[in-house]
């Protein structure tokens, strides 16, 4: 992986870390390669339970590198081309749909201002921790644009239509207090133990059953747009798989001996 972003497995954990502090990890081209790179091998590697998205400095990430982006717009209207905005396509959706979609949990830990692309990939992750210092911002309208990173579909999803709609439309910091009271922060902490708590949750995930997790991921995407009949039946389908997974015999053979089950992940 380049740079700009640091991949790193241990123990089933997989930690990705935008690194362009200076730039308040800003996504220019390179960042948001490596970014997609690296969520697309979490999302594959086997031996990954679990993934960590954190960043380096005091922002977590400031959405689109806009001084790269200005070059390529008068570029494009230099040549008439129509491409301009193709990383959507090339770059944010990919990276979207691994973080949402891998068969396995994402914890963000938020360290600083999260807004545009930023603010959505920590919605696309499945928990996040924030520190008490952090704020966010959808930024789009702020520079005639409109949401992408998946956020038209996780924000109202978080706080619902009419409070995403408001975000969207009068772009505004908001705290991490409030983002807390809104749903949109599962963990709020001190920002000197960031880090510190970031890791050891994505760590107990990393430890837990991860077909268990990956099941509940699929079923709460399922849910949040199809009929209550329609998700008895998701419920139905992925529990079998579930009760016939390795960690379902381990964690009900722990608990029969009054043990801590150990998960294999499988």
């Amino acid at each position: 992986m380049a740079d700009t972003v640091l991949y790193e497995v241990s123990d089933g954990l997989a930690t990705i870390t935008l690194n362009r502090p200076e730039a308040m990890n800003a996504m220019n081209v390179a960042a948001k390669v490596a970014l997609r790179d690296a969520a697309e091998a979490a999302a594959a590697d086997s031996a990954v339970r679990a993934v960590l998205l954190t960043a380096t400095g005091r922002a977590f990430c400031v959405g689109q590198d806009l001084k790269e982006h200005v070059g390529l717009l008068l570029s494009a209207h230099e040549t008439g081309s129509t491409e301009v905005m193709s990383t959507v396509r090339e770059h944010y959706n990919p990276i979207t749909r691994a973080l949402a979609g891998m068969k396995k949990p994402v914890v963000a830990g938020v360290n600083g201002v999260a807004a545009g692309a930023g603010f959505g990939f920590a919605l696309a992750a499945d928990y996040r921790v924030v520190a008490d210092t952090a704020s966010f911002n959808t930024s789009f309208a702020g520079v005639a644009l409109t949401a992408d990173s998946g956020m038209s579909w996780t924000l109202p999803r978080l706080i619902g239509a009419s409070r995403a709609s408001d975000l969207l439309l009068f772009p505004r910091s908001i705290t991490a207090q409030e983002a807390y009271e809104l749903g949109i922060v599962n963990r709020l902490v001190p920002a000197a133990d960031l880090a510190k708590e970031a890791e050891a949750v994505a760590r107990t995930l990393a430890e837990g059953p991860t077909v268990s997790y990956a099941a509940l991921k699929e079923s709460l995407a399922y849910g949040a747009d199809h009929s209550l009949e329609e998700a008895l039946e998701k419920e139905d389908e992925l529990q079998s798989k579930a009760g016939a997974s390795e960690d379902h015999t381990i964690a009900v053979r722990a608990f029969l001996a009054k043990e801590k089950p150990k998960y294999l992940g499988r």
